[in-house]
């Protein structure tokens, strides 16, 4: 295994509920060391970029909008294998799918509103890290 850095982030659907924090104790049980942490709320632009990715995909301007509905929180992990560790924690996109113990099935409600999100390779992590965080504010171990 190797030490990885991956993104992620708390969904507006779960800062709302309430379950920000417990979430968060999820991932340090798991052995995570957070290395960058922010509360923040996404503007249309920041949102837009972000999933520029998904751009030609149908879902893209309601997950936009989704996402500037209210504050999120980002997270930079570092861990073992941490992209596959944070994404098995996370489970499944659509929480109907998601395994028993997973964070998307006790606090998802939705394919759209699931709570959590994590990069799913190394290539994402490189862009998605730096989209919200410059070098100088992650901790660095």
């Amino acid at each position: 295994m190797s030490v990885e850095r991956t993104l992620a982030i708390i969904k507006p659907d779960a800062v709302a509920k309430g379950v920000a924090g417990t979430i968060l104790a999820r991932i340090e049980a798991d052995g995570f060391k957070i290395l960058g942490i922010k509360m923040l709320r996404l503007s249309a632009e920041q949102a837009s970029g972000f999933y520029a990715v998904h751009k030609e995909r149908s879902f893209y301007r309601s997950l936009c909008t989704f996402m500037t509905q209210g504050p999120s929180v980002v997270i930079v992990l570092e861990a073992d294998n941490a992209i596959q560790r944070w994404r098995d924690l996370m489970g499944a996109t659509d929480p109907a799918n998601a395994a028993a113990g997973t964070i998307r099935k006790e606090f998802a409600s939705s394919i759209e509103a699931n709570a959590v999100h994590g990069s799913d390779a190394p290539a994402t992590a490189a862009f998605e890290i730096p989209y919200f965080f410059s070098a100088l504010e992650l901790w660095a171990r």
